[in-house]
């Protein structure tokens, strides 16, 4: 089966500088525990990962602060999928870390990146990252303030070959503006979706006039009443879940936007990839935004 015939391959593509990859991908955030803070099977976490690669997910995203008391992502990736394909795209972030306990760190110093940088590629068992976001915030609250010395901390490491691209995250537009005049930057991510930080939606259309894409967490959450019964409805119309309607959504704000939802089950990862293949009509999309 040739790569486009792939499930993933159904949103298409966009390149995130130098490397291509298929627009649905897959969070690592919540492989460590769930969303009840309980552990989850390590043998079916490693089934998940490899799972995403037969459907053609080739854009996994994660972080070395992504970890339980007994899990971690980057360890349950490197476990799960080590050797590399060549065509496998992994981005980490850094500024935020956790000390042993799990505790929050103090946000990093510019000089303390290179630290977090080296610690990606230990645990991943790679020369380089492919792409590192700089993610803004100590306490991964929405950032604020300057961020040309940590950015241009990084772009050096980029320079150096330990990192392919760059990207930020937790931004608003004044932060794409000071990495943009430092280095190239191939993505922002930030939290957004159909009912969450609609207040981005001009960085989301920033970045696609610019060639940024925009790569939102939390597409799937839902909150408000009024759209959540929208969703259902959409839903109904087309024999899919709530969580595939919302992916689809998010997907059709721009060929420019990138989807990463996460799951610790092949079912959900499953419905997650076949949520590219979606194509939410006119009415849908008047729908779910009148809610």
């Amino acid at each position: 089966m040739t790569q486009t015939a792939l499930p993933a391959a159904a949103a298409g593509t966009w390149q995130l500088g130098s490397v291509t990859v298929n627009r649905i991908g897959f969070g690592a955030m919540r492989l460590p525990m769930s969303g009840d803070g309980e552990p989850r099977d390590r043998a079916g976490l490693i089934a998940v990962l490899r799972r995403a690669i037969e459907l053609g997910v080739n854009h996994i995203d994660t972080a070395a602060f992504y970890f339980s008391p007994l899990r971690s992502a980057n360890e349950l990736i490197t476990s799960a999928l080590a050797p590399y394909g060549d065509d496998l795209v992994l981005t980490t972030k850094v500024g935020p870390g956790r000390d042993a306990s799990g505790e929050w760190l103090p946000y990093a110093r510019p000089d303390q990146l290179r630290g977090q940088v080296e610690e990606n590629l230990r645990q991943l068992g790679r020369d380089y990252i492919d792409v590192v976001n700089l993610r803004i915030g100590g306490g991964l609250d929405r950032g604020t303030g300057p961020i040309a010395e940590h950015f241009g901390a990084l772009a050096e490491l980029r320079e150096a070959g330990m990192i392919r691209e760059l990207g930020i995250s937790n931004v608003g537009p004044e932060h794409l503006a000071e990495a943009r005049a430092i280095a190239p930057v191939v993505c922002v991510q930030n939290q957004y979706g159909l009912t969450a930080r609609r207040e981005d939606d001009e960085l989301l259309q920033l970045c696609g006039a610019h060639g940024v894409a925009f790569v939102p967490f939390f597409a799937v959450a839902s909150g408000q009443n009024g759209v959540d019964e929208q969703v259902t409805k959409v839903a109904e119309r087309h024999g899919v879940t709530s969580a595939q309607v919302r992916l689809a959504w998010t997907l059709a704000q721009g060929d420019h936007v990138l989807a990463i939802p996460g799951t610790g089950d092949v079912g959900h990862l499953e419905q997650n990839v076949a949520a590219g293949a979606l194509r939410l009509t006119d009415e849908d999309l008047a729908d779910l935004d009148a809610g």
